[in-house]
């Protein structure tokens, strides 16, 4: 039964990441001052409730601006071009094609693939596109006075309050850009151990999928550090690595492998403190090695004994607290 919930459960793309609820009322009390501060502006610059359909598309900015602020969709240049764009496009689309069926379908696909090509996907941008086309007369005699009014005035109103609202909120900060310099400040990642992958890796990394992936290569850079941090911390200690005994990696798949230790050289120094090991299981079995005894305590996770059915461990690093 437990494998069938999570089947469906992984099927439909239910979100799993733990999110405190703090962060989700911060988010909602962001959306609530943002939409309200465009609909009092839309009223007074063209009247309510006439301005009601063209602010809609806000509403779904809103809800990536305040509760995805890090993701490459919510970025100011997305959001703006986004809806400047559709919104140029949808009026284009209006008074060119007679036929609003024909007209609505084309307004939202061009506004797709000209946000694809300016590198400003923003997914409300389509609902943008769409209300320059069935929103009824008092949007159609806007002409282009659409884009600026209420358009672009909505765009900079929901964008300023996004940046002053998650501003006192350090792990929210917006744009991205302005969280990771707050990390990179607070001297938070600790970059001692595993070697760190750079910014220019991810960046690599993400140009090889041919799909739009609503993640920021910062956010990328700060999960693998956040990741490899805590593996550091799972280590055994160095008084853990011990003459005759069996130590495994954990790694997964064909990177598994067991190490004895048969050998020893102990000394105050860390340098100095070698133990010799040999591989007893993995793609390395049969040889062996001479390392550190800090360098080995950093390769092993747990330590193991060998029994009829293979390798079992004897100790379990607990995972660090918070």
């Amino acid at each position: 039964m437990k494998s069938i919930i999570t089947f469906i459960i992984r099927l439909f793309g239910i979100e799993q990441a733990p999110v405190s609820h703090a962060e989700r009322i911060i988010s909602a009390v962001g959306g609530f001052v943002a939409i309200l501060g465009i609909l009092l502006v839309s009223r007074q610059a063209i009247g309510f409730p006439d301005s009601a359909i063209l602010v809609a598309s806000m509403g779904a900015s809103a809800v990536l601006l305040f509760a995805v602020p890090h993701g490459q969709l919510s970025q100011p240049w997305a959001v703006l071009g986004g809806h400047v764009i559709a919104a140029l496009i949808g009026v284009t689309c209006a008074q060119l094609i007679a036929n609003e069926f024909l007209a609505a379908g084309a307004a939202v696909g061009l506004a797709i693939g000209a946000m694809y090509y300016a590198r400003c996907i923003h997914p409300p941008g389509g609902a943008t596109a769409l209300s320059a086309v069935i929103g009824g007369e008092a949007t159609h005699a806007l002409g282009y006075h659409y884009v600026i009014t209420p358009v672009l005035i909505n765009v900079i109103i929901i964008l300023v309050v996004a940046i002053a609202f998650n501003y006192p909120f350090p792990w929210r900060r917006y744009p991205a850009y302005l969280q990771k310099r707050s990390q990179e400040q607070q001297a938070d990642i600790d970059t001692d151990g595993p070697e760190v992958l750079a910014h220019g890796d991810f960046v690599y990394a993400l140009s090889q999928i041919d799909s739009f992936v609503d993640i920021s290569e910062y956010d990328l850079l700060r999960i693998y550090e956040l990741t490899t941090r805590r593996l550091r911390h799972q280590h055994l200690a160095i008084d853990d690595i011990v003459l005759g005994g069996s130590y495994t990696n954990d790694d997964s798949g064909d990177d598994w492998s067991v190490r004895q230790i048969v050998d020893e050289s102990p000394s105050d120094v860390a340098d100095k403190d070698m133990v010799i090991y040999k591989d007893v299981a993995g793609p390395g079995r049969r040889t062996s090695g001479c390392i550190s005894r800090l360098e080995f305590a950093r390769w092993a996770r747990q330590r193991v004994t060998r029994n009829v059915n293979g390798w079992k461990r004897v100790s379990v690093v607990p995972p660090e607290k918070d």
